[in-house]
């Protein structure tokens, strides 16, 4: 990663570590990623931007495998997603092979035009939904 991605990195994550995301995970209508801390085991919720399709909900991380909640899902790829105000659990997939770009046309535009504008490392994730 060049030093101008690695400081992007650095001010994206330490303003949404500390006021988009406790802002945004507080919003009825934004839907939640939860997953299970790999060091701690707790319970750790990101708000993200996906698409429901079927029993697969579909996401793009803007920093790939150096977002935490990447790391976590590798650690443990049990999650839950709050959609529409309620909570579904599932077995969440990096899909490296899928093309993120093309991706984010197809989920919502605001959190997508966010994750182009600020990430560096696009990774696609799919979670399949149980029942």
């Amino acid at each position: 990663m060049s030093r101008y991605h690695e400081l992007k990195f650095q001010a994206v994550t330490a303003f949404q570590r500390r006021v988009g995301n406790p802002v945004t995970t507080r919003l009825p209508g934004q839907v939640l990623l939860e997953t299970t801390g790999r060091s701690s085991g707790l319970p750790r919720r990101t708000p993200v931007g996906g698409r429901r399709k079927g029993n697969e909900f579909w996401l793009v991380s803007e920093y790939g495998e150096k977002s935490q909640y990447i790391r976590n899902i590798k650690a443990d790829p049990r999650v839950r997603v709050r959609i529409h105000g309620r909570w579904h659990t599932g077995t969440a997939h990096l899909v490296p092979e899928d093309d993120a770009l093309a991706r984010l046309r197809i989920l919502p535009r605001l959190n997508s035009a966010a994750v182009r504008a600020f990430g560096t490392n696009l990774l696609s994730v799919r979670v399949d939904l149980d029942g």
